[in-house]
């Protein structure tokens, strides 16, 4: 793996215009390598690619090159690029009769289908089971589930302005320049800028300011419109590899940079990180995140998994290739994980996504702070239901339970009920709403929220509908207004139900 001086950019457009030529696409390495060996390369295993490729066409060129590795015969580079101009520039090497890749570069699609390019260190692209298996330090690291993740969840609207905090080869700075007028991205590590602006070259994308440093200190007090960050949120004794420790004790770097981020938000601004955070002896894993979110933000963190320290270190220990050298110094490496935890009562290690959004109600001292665990599936990108989870909580903080009843309601796309009972049984023992989009949430509800949920298509306002249940359930209307708004709040809060916008 090389970390020596990286290619130019200044002719990636000659480079782009023959990768595009040749099909070096993710639509083209799908048709070229077939399902099995395209998504053998997800897990870093390599030989279905090899065997794809066994032809002389420039896309088996390129996929060999760049994406594999491998170095290919002089004529066949010089058919497949501009050959000339990529060795003077650095992007390949040139040995005899053989051309070598001097960067991995990674096809990439956009979300809406463009054709992007992703650029870091050879043998760093993300995916492998067995992990990337580098302990160097100055290595950046390609595409991953981590950087696909962040990206899904982010919310999309146009901005004015926006800031990657610790960028890596660009990715999240990649996406936001299709919806951000300005895009700022930041890096302790230099080499990791390098690559950003090759990875924005090679996508024929907008150029980004891009500036060294750790966390926000790069910007100085400069306020955004959207932040991002996939941060080197390792928890791990010392800050071994700049790609994923954060050099700080526990999660306390995660933590500093939710804290720090009210000051750089603007008004209405999203900031959505992916994090690790401590499950410590004695404490709420909740309540330790609920002390992150910063004054006069609303916050929405979902815990997606948690690990227990031993899974924990042995992932990571995987990860920088420990596991591969001599025993004694894998063993004390692991021995040192764990009395990096036992110092701290560290018990497990959760990850997941922190999203916040700046609000006026927050800082008038009314946040809306939901902390929950999720680890089912979702549907990606996440990003709108992101955004519409905000807009219900803005909802919900305006309405007492006299509004709520007088509202009107419809029930979410996609939405579908499940009964679950005995076979033969007259009635079910209970009754599921299951979401089909977005988070994919299921929750119980009884005969009432079931036959509420039902008829809720925006016509009748929610206390006339619950007067017409009392009245076929033989209940009395009274009660069962007064103790079923709490119900609708939480189909509402979870998405089963949308409010309709007042007429007036």
């Amino acid at each position: 793996m090389s970390t020596t001086s990286l290619p130019v950019p200044d002719r990636s457009p000659r480079l782009r215009e023959a990768l595009l030529a040749a099909a070096f696409t993710a639509d083209g390495l799908l048709d070229l390598l077939g399902a099995p060996a395209y998504a053998a390369l997800a897990r870093s295993e390599t030989v279905p690619a090899l065997r794809a490729t066994r032809g002389d066409s420039p896309l088996d060129t390129l996929v060999r090159l760049f994406l594999l590795q491998h170095p290919v015969p002089y004529e066949r580079a010089r058919a497949a690029l501009p050959l000339a101009e990529c060795v003077e520039d650095g992007w390949v090497s040139h040995d005899g009769d053989e051309v070598r890749a001097t960067v991995d570069v990674r096809p990439y699609s956009g979300p809406e289908g463009q054709d992007w390019y992703i650029v870091s260190d050879l043998g760093c692209a993300v995916g492998g089971a067995g992990g990337i298996g580098s302990r160097e330090e100055g290595v950046v690291l390609g595409v991953g589930g981590a950087s696909t993740t962040l990206a899904g969840i982010t919310v999309r609207t146009p901005v004015a302005s926006a800031l990657d905090v610790g960028t890596g080869s660009g990715i999240q700075a990649l996406h936001a320049s299709q919806h951000a007028t300005r895009v700022t991205a930041t890096d302790l590590n230099p080499r990791a800028l390098d690559f950003t602006r090759l990875t924005l070259a090679l996508s024929g994308v907008a150029p980004a300011e891009l500036r060294q440093g750790s966390l926000y200190e790069p910007v100085g007090t400069e306020t955004y419109d959207l932040i991002v960050s996939n941060p080197p949120f390792v928890i791990s004794p010392g800050a071994r590899l700049t790609y994923r420790d954060g050099g700080m004790g526990g999660d306390d770097l995660c933590r500093t940079l939710v804290q720090q981020t009210g000051d750089r938000l603007n008004e209405g601004g999203y900031a959505h990180f992916l994090a690790n955070w401590q499950h410590v002896e004695g404490e709420e894993w909740q309540s330790r995140l609920s002390s992150w979110v910063p004054h006069g933000c609303d916050a929405w963190i979902v815990q997606r998994e948690v690990q227990d320290v031993t899974q924990y270190a042995e992932l990571w220990l995987r990860d920088s290739g420990d596991h591969r050298t001599d025993p004694a110094e894998y063993a004390a490496r692991y021995d040192a994980w764990l009395d990096e935890f036992e110092a701290r009562k560290t018990k497990g290690v959760g990850f997941g996504w922190i999203t916040l959004r700046k609000s006026a109600a927050a800082a008038a001292g009314n946040p809306s702070v939901v902390i929950e665990e999720w680890p089912h599936a979702v549907e990606q990108p996440l990003g709108p239901a992101v955004e519409a989870h905000f807009a219900r909580q803005d909802y919900l903080r305006e309405q007492d339970d006299a509004a709520l009843l007088a509202g009107h309601f419809t029930l979410a796309a996609e939405v579908v009920q499940e009964q679950v009972g005995l076979p033969g049984a007259e009635d079910p023992e209970h009754v599921v709403l299951r979401q089909n989009r977005g988070m994919r949430r299921a929750t119980k509800v009884d005969a009432v929220g079931a036959g509420f949920a039902g008829v809720c298509d925006g016509t009748l306002p929610a206390g006339r509908i619950l007067d017409a249940i009392a009245q076929l359930m033989n209940e009395d209307p009274v009660l069962l207004r007064d103790r079923t708004p709490q119900a609708i709040r939480l189909l509402v809060e979870e998405g089963f139900l949308e409010p309709v916008p007042s007429a007036g």
